[in-house]
């Protein structure tokens, strides 16, 4: 054999290189900027069941500090406790540390977050046990197990709809709550996190009328916290607002109604990419459609673009959005006739999505999650499975790199395992690994890696087919 160019790498028209993920003969095969060779479009991994109980309220997010993605729900057949585990990803195969309780006795309308300046997660919720009020637990992550300190009222009143998110800024955690007590007005409170302890500044009234579903989230880039609601002084009308922390209290700008109409599920992410604000959510007003709105902080106020429907004629509740900054793109896991996931790409004020992808054929059984694990590279989607009782339920998604017209290289010689060297066959070789070819037909890349005569976009050249089985590879 002979080796052309320089790269030694290259051998007659074929080329060597650590295979990604795991390849089949045949595949279309991509470039990465790290070397390694893999295919476009998505992989799913297989789901695994954590709590064989039906659960509700469920609720992730990444842990940078020990790469670990964090659950917290509701056990609805245990007394309604709350649960949390730790989730660890290879690949696109989850594993789960030991459920541990972190509640007394009942909790629901759980939020999570994660201060990242002292590496603990806060878990906040309404304490069944105690009288409903709003309370806050501080987790330390070891391994693969997680422990608690002791549980701290924020709210000694009854408290629902809770959110909550990290100001990195200041290094405060900041909850946004409907104050049961206090006729239902939106409230919020900063709290500062000490070893296994919070505690919290005074509350601060930022809706002074009845507010639903509460979601929070840090705009990094104004160094701002952005709540997302629903106003019922107004109808349920979708609403947001700007808060400014400063020590242990924040104030806030004049609210803005993004959908002047009856909203549900509403759900905010920020995309660093960007420095927009995503915020997704059922549109009661039609159909209930999940509809998205991107927003755009200035000073202490925020305006917003014009809603896109994107479910088409689909029901989209319990959105919850989770950042790649590996894509610039939200991803979006919905209920809706059956788990759905979608990714959002945001150009000036507004939004397009692709998809979906079907991560389960049942509809989710309540409250679904999904969260970005930067270190796995992968999004971590956590339901309670419906054609599972319910059971808590975790699967990870490797949304893979999108096909361009520069990195198509070729297609897999035979079938290589994640980290296996692998032979690609390039351009002037023949690949011989196809079926259901037309001898003397052009074929183009698609999108997700399969074959076709008419170019997607965007247009990648695969080669001309001699037979049923065989492609001259070309550029």
């Amino acid at each position: 054999m002979k080796f052309l160019g320089k790269d030694p790498n290259i051998i007659d028209a074929y080329y060597t290189a650590t295979a990604d993920k795991a390849l089949t003969a045949g595949n279309a095969v991509l470039v990465k900027s790290d070397g390694k060779v893999t295919k476009p479009g998505s992989t799913l991994g297989s789901a695994i069941t954590v709590i064989s109980s039906n659960v509700n309220f469920v609720e992730s997010v990444f842990d940078s500090t020990n790469n670990k993605v964090v659950v917290a729900c509701t056990d609805e057949g245990n007394s309604n406790v709350g649960k949390a585990f730790v989730v660890s990803v290879s690949g696109t195969t989850c594993t789960a540390g030991s459920v541990v309780q972190f509640s007394s006795g009942g909790a629901d309308n759980i939020s999570i977050t994660f201060d990242s300046a002292n590496g603990k997660v806060v878990i906040s919720y309404r304490d069944k046990a105690n009288t409903n009020y709003g309370t806050s637990v501080v987790g330390t992550v070891s391994g693969t197990s997680i422990s608690f300190g002791t549980p701290v009222v924020f709210e000694s009143a009854n408290t629902s709809d809770i959110g909550s998110t990290f100001d990195s800024s200041n290094n405060k955690v900041v909850i946004g709550y409907r104050d049961v007590g206090n006729s239902g007005h939106g409230t919020a409170r900063v709290g500062t996190v000490s070893s296994t302890s919070i505690s919290f500044g005074s509350a601060v009234v930022f809706e002074a009328a009845s507010t639903k579903e509460c979601s929070l989230v840090f705009d990094s880039s104004n160094n701002k916290v952005v709540i997302a609601y629903e106003d019922a002084a107004i109808g349920d009308h979708g609403t947001g607002i700007v808060g400014t922390v400063s020590g242990t209290s924040i104030s806030f700008g004049s609210a803005t109604v993004f959908e002047a109409a009856q909203t549900r599920d509403t759900n905010a992410t920020f995309d660093t990419t960007n420095n927009k604000v995503l915020i997704v959510y059922a549109d009661e007003n039609n159909n209930n459609y999940g509809t998205a709105v991107v927003g755009t902080v200035s000073g202490t106020s925020i305006s917003f673009g014009s809603p896109v429907v994107y479910t088409g004629t689909e029901v989209g509740y319990f959105p919850s959005g989770s950042f790649n900054p590996d894509t610039g793109k939200v991803g979006v896991f919905v209920y809706s006739t059956d788990a759905d996931f979608y990714e959002a790409t945001i150009s000036g004020t507004s939004v397009s999505f692709s998809g979906p992808t079907e991560i389960d054929s049942d509809a989710p059984g309540g409250e679904l999650t999904v969260v970005y694990d930067t270190n796995a590279d992968v999004y971590v989607f956590v339901y309670p499975d419906s054609g599972n009782s319910n059971y808590a339920t975790v699967v990870a998604l490797d949304p893979g790199p999108a096909l361009t017209s520069e990195n198509f290289i070729g297609f897999a010689d035979d079938t290589y395992a994640e980290n296996e060297q692998s032979t690609i066959a390039i351009v002037g070789c023949i690949d011989r690994n196809q079926t259901g070819l037309t001898a003397g037909q052009q074929y183009f890349v698609q999108g997700d890696g399969t074959l076709s005569t008419t170019a997607g976009s965007p247009s990648v050249l695969a080669g001309t087919a001699i037979s049923a089985t065989e492609l001259v590879v070309k550029e």
